[in-house]
């Protein structure tokens, strides 16, 4: 079953968008009034399941048709049953071969053979699917309660459109919202920010100190909008660098989100997630996974112990979606998607 979000003006145009995006077979299984106006309805479609399973998320959606999706999918993913049409058969030597074309670091892929194998699926994709399953944990941003985000991570990764893209999530949600630059110094920096914000039509203030951004992050709170901390990139495994962060960290009723881009290499990748849990991310947005054919930094990040995956981005622009990654959608990543690459 294929499951999709739609936000829309008024039922009409849902209706509307739903017929025109998924076919006139597709049924409503929920509906709900969004903040700020509008209507949110989640349709399905009985069909063959699309070859990248992202699920949509859309602000405010029930928690309880999440959690039946989640279950139900989980469920399908235990199941010993026989191999899909069109599916491999379970081969570990086959797996492991796929894991080394995406480049997936050697000890996780000997951790994901394994736990494959010990699924007792006979479909490759499932079972693989079901080891990721034991590893991942998935948690998108509820941006209708968020107080305060600072984003972290290397340079280039993303932070500045991540901050954007949350952004304009959380004006869907009926949230206000505040753009805030530490990195005054960075080139062009600002001025992006800016950009976001006018299209956002958000505030955007500066906070070169700690002590400054402990103080924005506190007005914003107490007016109800979501700060959004876009912060200068750096390396979290340097020692000097980390030392640098560690009071930004220490601001409270902020949550630090790391951002990594899949064109990261996948070793590099692994450990910049473990440190940014060392510098207090709870959760991880990974970008770019448009522009790479390898998927092992996007799994080497996704599965680090103590991070929980929130996003997943495939396009650069503010209205590309914040993508919800799920454990048949990176075992399909992983398996399905290796063809052609060397």
């Amino acid at each position: 079953m294929q499951l999709r979000t739609f936000l829309a003006k008024d039922m009409r145009q849902a209706l509307t968008d739903v017929r025109n995006a998924m076919g006139p077979e597709a049924v409503i299984v929920a509906s709900q009034s969004a903040k700020g106006g509008g209507v949110m309805v989640r349709a399905a479609l009985e069909e063959p399941e699309p070859p990248l399973d992202l699920v949509d998320e859309a602000p405010g959606e029930s928690d309880d048709v999440d959690a039946l999706f989640h279950d139900s999918m989980i469920r399908r993913l235990r199941e010993k049953k026989s191999t899909l049409p069109g599916r491999r058969l379970f081969d570990r030597i086959e797996m492991l071969a796929a894991f080394a074309k995406n480049r997936l670091p050697e000890a996780l892929a000997h951790i994901l053979a394994e736990g494959a194998a010990k699924a007792g699926l006979s479909d490759m994709t499932l079972a693989l699917a079901a080891a990721i399953d034991q590893r991942m944990t998935t948690a998108p941003i509820d941006f209708a309660n968020a107080k305060a985000i600072l984003l972290v991570g290397p340079n280039g990764a993303g932070k500045t459109a991540i901050a954007a893209k949350i952004g304009a999530h959380a004006r869907l949600a009926g949230r206000q919202v505040r753009l805030v630059a530490h990195d005054v110094t960075g080139a062009g920096a600002v001025a992006r920010l800016k950009d976001f914000a006018d299209h956002l039509d958000a505030e955007i203030v500066t906070a070169e100190s700690a002590y400054m951004l402990a103080s924005v992050v506190d007005t914003a709170v107490r007016d109800g909008a979501l700060a959004i901390i876009d912060t200068a990139g750096f390396d979290p495994r340097q020692p000097k660098a980390a030392a640098t962060f560690a009071a930004l960290a220490q601001i409270q009723q902020v949550e630090i989100i790391g951002v990594i881009s899949a064109l990261t290499d996948s070793e590099e990748a692994g450990e910049i997630a473990a440190a940014l849990v060392e510098l207090g991310a709870s959760r991880l947005v990974i970008t770019a996974a448009d522009m790479t054919r390898r998927m092992g930094a996007l799994a080497s990040a996704a599965l680090t112990p103590e991070l929980a995956i929130g996003f997943v981005t495939r396009s650069p622009f503010v209205a590309g979606d914040l993508e919800t990654l799920t454990p048949l959608a990176l075992a399909r990543l992983l398996i399905e998607q290796t063809e052609g690459t060397q």
